[in-house]
């Protein structure tokens, strides 16, 4: 029988284990997880931060999840080796696992930038449920707060500190929060509901220098590139993760920002499958190979992976850039291209702009299919315009319904909705 081995517990994982079990309900599988818990939904160590949920809310999948699929499960242990010619993996107690099929799904770490005493004194990085333990455990009411990055990770513990009566004080790099996931306009929107929480958002600006009291690792303050000190009681980078690779060091394993995977999730080695934040797998809007560390991208090739691992020729289709965000009051949905490149003629861009009302709208076409969107304030709709996004579809013919406030399935053409109805 088939011996099924994946490293990391997390939603590529659990996605690849459905996966094979549909197909292969015998093949003996293993999960190893460098955390000690089953699987949780990391969108939600925020919430548990700030006290909205327990742990055991915070469940993945049910408590017998792994008996029910005969899973062997494996906690508290990091992939410290690959042995592609023995086909067996070490974990960090030495003991070493043997596979037939392998699937890398050990996601990203969080981004530590080298600045000056940062590693001398106290700070927190939010990428686990661990760090929002960790973090918990030092909270409390009037402390000041810098948060290092105004991403989606940053305004999520942001908001989670500024429920607990925490002062924040955002440092954000770029010229804008959100750069990544949103234009200048819908940036706005962020930034007007984040500043009238009581939150200083402080752009292009860095952190230089992070300053101690007398003795012991507490912080007091941060120094910024303009000499600027913000003090403080708390420090949380939030800058982003980057694909863990270490353990391919030295491997015949393509590896170049991710581990590079093909259409079928498959690495540059036999029976080795990558998914999730440390994989550069087929981007849809791109036409090639990116990471995208998301969840939905992560639990969907993780799909693809198992099923191929398991027998079944199956084709990834592709994800993309995309983003969901509610904080401050305000709802937001990206993806795909949110600026088109400067200069090019070919793109074109669908605009409703209405903050004034609390809405913003936007959709960039590229050869009359949709390529790019932002929804901000009122984003039900933005699932349709996802769909034909992902589908490719073209819309010219009724592209100035896409921005209407009754966008529906019955708006668009009847053999159109009645096929997207059918998938």
């Amino acid at each position: 029988m088939t011996r099924y081995l994946i490293i990391g517990n997390s939603s590529g994982g659990v996605g690849a284990a459905e996966a094979i079990r549909e197909i292969d309900r015998r093949g003996p599988l293993t999960i190893v997880s460098e955390e000690p818990y089953p699987a949780y939904s990391r969108p939600l160590i925020a919430r548990y931060l700030a006290g909205e949920t327990s742990i055991e809310r915070m469940a993945y999948r049910r408590p017998e999840f792994y008996h029910q699929n005969d899973i062997g499960l494996v906690l508290g242990q990091r992939l410290v080796r690959l042995d592609l010619e023995s086909r067996h993996t070490e974990l960090d107690d030495g003991r070493l696992l043997p596979y037939d099929r392998l699937l890398l799904a050990v996601g990203g770490a969080p981004i530590v930038p080298p600045v000056e005493g940062l590693h001398e004194h106290e700070f927190f990085t939010f990428a686990t449920l661990d760090d929002a333990r960790r973090l918990a455990a030092r909270v409390h009411s009037g402390q000041r707060a810098v948060v290092v990055g105004g991403g989606l990770i940053g305004l999520s513990v942001t908001e989670a500190l500024v429920k607990l009566g925490v002062h924040v004080t955002i440092v954000e790099l770029a010229p804008q929060i959100l750069g990544r996931a949103l234009d200048a306009a819908a940036a706005s929107m962020v930034l007007r509901a984040v500043e009238e929480a009581g939150v200083r958002v402080l752009t292009s600006r860095t952190v230089v220098r992070v300053l101690g009291g007398a003795s012991g690792a507490d912080v007091r303050a941060v120094e910024l590139d303009d000499g600027t000190a913000l003090p403080c009681d708390l420090l949380i980078i939030a800058i982003g993760v980057r694909p863990r690779t270490e353990a391919m060091a030295g491997t015949a394993i393509a590896v170049q920002r991710g581990i590079i995977v093909d259409r079928h999730m498959a690495t540059s080695c036999p029976d080795v499958y990558a998914c999730g934040d440390v994989a550069e797998a087929y981007d849809f809007v791109a036409g090639g190979n990116r990471v995208t560390p998301i969840w939905p991208n992560a639990y969907l090739g993780g799909r693809i992976a198992g099923r191929n691992m398991a027998g079944v020729d199956t084709v990834y289709s592709g994800g993309t850039a995309m983003n969901s965000l509610h904080a401050f009051g305000l709802s937001i949905m990206s993806a795909g291209t949110v600026d088109p490149p400067p200069g090019e003629p070919a793109y074109e861009t669908l605009l409703r702009d209405e903050r004034a009302k609390g809405t913003y709208r936007k959709i960039i076409l590229l050869g009359g299919r949709v390529v790019g969107m932002i929804f901000a304030g009122e984003v039900d709709r933005a699932g349709i315009v996802f769909g034909l996004m992902r589908n490719g579809t073209p819309v010219d013919a009724f592209a100035e319904r896409l921005l209407a406030d009754d966008l529906g399935l019955l708006s668009l053409p009847a053999e159109l909705w009645q096929q997207m109805v059918r998938a």
